[in-house]
């Protein structure tokens, strides 16, 4: 589980196809600090594996599944990416229940500049559009994040300073492709009022 408090930015060092999989090595420096073989990282907010350390450089095998359905597709050496550990129980829940699994894949489509923020418009799928509402959490690519406005098939965030320079939110630009999960709260919720004889807002029986 994680948190969607990014720890570092890390830098693709290779990318190895192996047909139906790739492995991926990543450069790094805290996320190391006590990384062992079979720990979990989430890179972009993709839970992986470590399953080698060679001084400042991890490798994780990244499955076709993950490939189809998240960012990590294309991914090349000297991108950067987000990265955080599994969290552990004395570690305060800076951000929201994490589990690094991508719902799926969505755009950037704007993003508006202010004094000291700046406004982000993802597009995602619609389907994704009942988990989301208005000041709730979303996770971006790792990143834990506050729904601004909640769409039909878009939602807004706000970035502070400190998301953009700590972050690869900062750079992301209109068109970019972006992991998503969404609150696993929400899922379970939904999954349970069938059980429960409650009927969702807008819902009949």
């Amino acid at each position: 589980m994680f948190t969607g408090i990014v720890e570092e930015l890390g830098t693709v060092a290779a990318v190895e196809d192996q047909g139906d999989a790739i492995r991926l090595s990543i450069r790094a420096t805290t996320v190391l600090a006590d990384a062992g073989l079979g720990d979990s990282i989430a890179v972009n907010g993709c839970c992986l594996t470590v399953t080698t350390v060679d001084g400042d450089t991890w490798t994780a095998d990244v499955m076709q599944e993950t490939l189809d359905k998240t960012s990590l597709y294309g991914v090349r050496p000297g991108d950067t990416v987000n990265l955080e550990r599994a969290v552990t129980a004395d570690k305060r829940l800076g951000g929201h229940i994490v589990q690094g699994h991508v719902d799926a894949v969505g755009e950037i489509v704007s993003r508006t500049p202010s004094e000291h923020w700046e406004v982000v418009e993802i597009a995602m799928p619609a389907a994704l559009s009942r988990y989301l509402v208005d000041k709730g959490s979303i996770t971006v690519d790792g990143v834990s994040l506050t729904v601004v406005e909640a769409g039909d098939d878009r939602f807004t965030v706000s970035l502070i300073p400190e998301t953009l320079a700590r972050t690869t939110l900062g750079t992301r630009q209109p068109g970019d492709r972006v992991n998503l999960e969404v609150d696993v709260i929400a899922k379970y919720v939904e999954r349970l009022l069938p059980f429960t004889g409650a009927v969702p807002s807008g819902g009949s029986r």
